[in-house]
């Protein structure tokens, strides 16, 4: 990378005290995309911090592909480790290595394949619930879904219904006030204040159940073959395991990082697809024609290329997380700025994807984009969901999976229509980026007759 070709700024607009952190917890996407306007690394404040904003995308890249210099750490990860410990997404460059390799053995493709039917089993349950005409909120629908599938594919049998909505309801509280925890000063934070005595007392729970699930586990004599039973069989070359406190560590990551991606794609997914109808009705083509009014199955994907492109442009006009924050393990350069060891690095996936020089007409729809033959090195470096480098999130897969297989069950019995009076502006310091207000009618379909493939419409303005 050669430094002299990015410019440095500075964002205006900073207020004593708290910065730009008000501007931040207000309208977070649209101030973290305005801040290309001063430069490739933008200077802000949030609260008593400097921090530093990449918005090119090759800067971004050379600082998420440089973890030894540019390590997990700042604002974000600071709190997030209030949830996920010392887990995969949260822990530092000493430890991620060897977590990383004793977790990929999780990850594979045959185990994914795995637990693609745990996936469907659960989805499947959720769209059996529903009844002709019912009318859900949309996030809060997907959420309880997203989170009952991960249970499923962690502990193969299914939780009580009654734990998993105390579960369900703990994660709402936890991760719904996690930046609020991370824009409060740790004064505040340490208040007995009806606000923090709520987030603690879910956050316990939330760990304390964690806990007694793999405690039970463990105590069955019973030979499985899911997600946790991979991380407690895992080993390295050394023969090293992960520790009783890194399952734990790891099990909390896999529930919260698992449901949120999930919930928060399949929502803006239809979304966009109401105001795109010509995509959708290519979309219900395409599910019909490939499953014929069966449930899909892992070997369904590839033939659902359509539903692939339609989540990889969701993932990028809509990543689930805004914002992530790095912190500069040595002193560095960036941009011909010296950055001292501990300086804070934020940046936000769906600031980088509106990029022009990326992509052609950035706010448009258009899941053609990723087609093959479209996609150019510049869109793959602005294109970070899951981020990329060694700290790529180990679960993007996964989650595209079971994304793909909710969207063409769902499609496959239900035709999805908003309700009016949807409210798609972020909900403000919600960990995932979802709207405020996006209710959606059901309403019973059989799969139509097809008699060949119809072409896919190349989509519209986001707006």
């Amino acid at each position: 990378m050669t430094e002299q070709t990015f410019t440095a700024g500075a964002a205006p607009g900073a207020l004593p005290v708290v910065g730009h952190a008000l501007q931040m917890m207000r309208h977070p996407v649209n101030f973290m995309t305005s801040l290309s306007a001063h430069g490739n690394l933008v200077e802000i404040k949030i609260g008593p911090t400097t921090a530093y904003v990449p918005t090119h995308p090759d800067l971004l890249r050379y600082v998420l592909t440089n973890d030894r210099i540019f390590d997990k750490g700042g604002v974000f990860y600071d709190r997030a480790r209030d949830i996920a410990g010392n887990g995969l997404v949260t822990c530092p460059f000493a430890d991620h290595r060897r977590q990383r390799r004793l977790m990929q053995s999780a990850f594979t493709r045959n185990q994914l394949k795995s637990y693609a039917a745990a996936m469907h089993a659960e989805i499947e349950d959720t769209a059996s619930r529903w009844h002709d005409g019912m009318v859900v909120d949309a996030f809060q629908e997907m959420y309880g879904m997203a989170l009952r599938t991960v249970g499923r594919t962690l502990y193969s049998t299914p939780v009580s219904p009654e734990l998993t909505a105390k579960v369900e309801r703990s994660f709402d509280v936890v991760l719904n006030g996690l930046f609020r925890q991370m824009f409060l000063p740790a004064s505040i934070r340490r208040l007995p204040l009806p606000s923090q005595r709520r987030y603690r007392s879910n956050l316990d729970f939330l760990h304390q159940t964690t806990q007694q699930l793999i405690d039970d586990y463990r105590g069955d004599d019973i030979e499985r073959d899911d997600l946790l039973a991979a991380l407690l069989a895992s080993r390295d070359e050394d023969g090293g395991r992960l520790g009783d406190k890194e399952i734990h560590d790891q099990v909390i990551t896999v529930m919260a990082a698992g449901t949120e991606t999930v919930a928060g794609t399949l929502t803006w997914v239809f979304y966009l697809l109401s105001q795109h109808p010509d995509i959708e009705a290519a979309l219900y083509e395409e599910i019909d024609t490939v499953l014929d009014g069966r449930a899909p199955e892992w070997d369904d994907l590839p033939n659902l290329s359509l539903a692939d492109r339609i989540i990889s442009e969701a993932l990028r006009l809509h990543p689930p997380a805004w914002l992530f924050t790095r912190l500069t393990a040595t002193e560095t350069e960036l941009a011909g700025r010296k950055l001292p060891a501990g300086t804070t690095i934020v940046f936000s996936p769906a600031a980088v994807a509106q990029y022009e020089e990326a992509f052609d007409n950035p706010t448009k729809f258009d899941p053609d984009r990723w087609l093959p033959d479209r996609i150019a090195p510049a869109s793959r470096h602005a294109y970070v969901p899951f981020g990329t480098g060694a700290r790529k999130c180990i679960g993007d897969l996964y989650a595209r999976t079971e994304a793909t297989l909710g969207l063409a069950t769902i499609l496959g019995r239900w035709r999805v229509t908003c309700e009016p009076g949807m409210d798609i502006r972020p909900v403000p310091l919600a960990t995932v980026y979802h709207p405020r207000r996006l209710r959606l009618k059901l309403n019973a379909r059989a799969p139509r007759p097809v008699a060949s493939a119809v072409p896919v419409p190349t989509g519209g303005d986001l707006t």
